[in-house]
């Protein structure tokens, strides 16, 4: 089967409204020039301090998908896409050379000397002082990158699922990560063509559960 692409993409806006969780995918494949634009759109995501602290796992070999699924209850949709993004997080990447990135928002005119020299030092401390709480900064990156690609792919025509079913243990077999025991998995998304659409099921009214300056004062919009 040939690669499908979309010539023009969604606004931002419009992904957002259209988008559905779609458990059945097509068989067709992603074209490489259109997957490629996904990661890129995906790491423009924002990070603490940006250390980019995800660890993107891009899963398209068909026994790896099969084994992924198994790790996930037999989910179908996983073998079905063509593409699954397993999104995990490194608690401890403040703590590797952060080189790159100091040397290329200095080359792009985003920091200055004086802000690296700061986030030099604030980075390490900020690790420290986050403690335990350094898995759950983590998959909070990586669960905003997820929701950068499952946007950019709405707007490119493409579908996905956010899975939150899977046994951790299993999927950082799958992805040869097992000796790495402080890597959390944050979350899958199969990535496709959906098979048939999903219809909106609707959302609370908005004064159900936002409210202003406290829980309680309704938003009424």
């Amino acid at each position: 089967m040939n690669p499908i692409t979309q010539v023009k993409p969604l606004d931002v806006p419009s992904a957002i409204v259209q988008r559905r969780s779609i458990k059945s995918f097509k068989g067709d494949p992603i074209a490489p020039e259109l997957l490629k634009q996904l990661v890129e759109l995906t790491v423009a995501a924002p990070s603490s301090f940006n250390i980019q602290d995800w660890r993107i796992i891009i899963v398209q070999d068909e026994a790896k998908k099969q084994a992924l699924s198994a790790a996930a209850w037999n989910q179908q949709q996983i073998i079905q896409a063509p593409v699954t993004f397993v999104f995990a997080a490194a608690p401890h990447a403040g703590e590797q050379d952060l080189t790159p990135m100091y040397e290329q928002a200095l080359a792009n005119g985003a920091w200055n000397e004086k802000v690296v020299e700061y986030f030099k030092t604030s980075i390490p401390q900020f690790q420290v002082g986050l403690g335990d709480k350094r898995r759950e900064y983590a998959v909070k990156d990586a669960m905003i990158a997820a929701t950068h690609l499952v946007l950019a792919a709405e707007s490119l025509g493409l579908s996905t699922n956010f899975m939150n079913g899977w046994a951790e243990d299993k999927v950082k077999e799958v992805i040869g990560a097992t000796d790495d025991p402080d890597l959390a998995i944050a979350v899958l998304v199969p990535v496709g063509y959906a098979a048939e659409p999903r219809l909106n099921p609707g959302r609370f009214p908005l004064s159900y559960n936002v409210f202003v300056d406290q829980v309680g004062n309704s938003y009424q919009g």
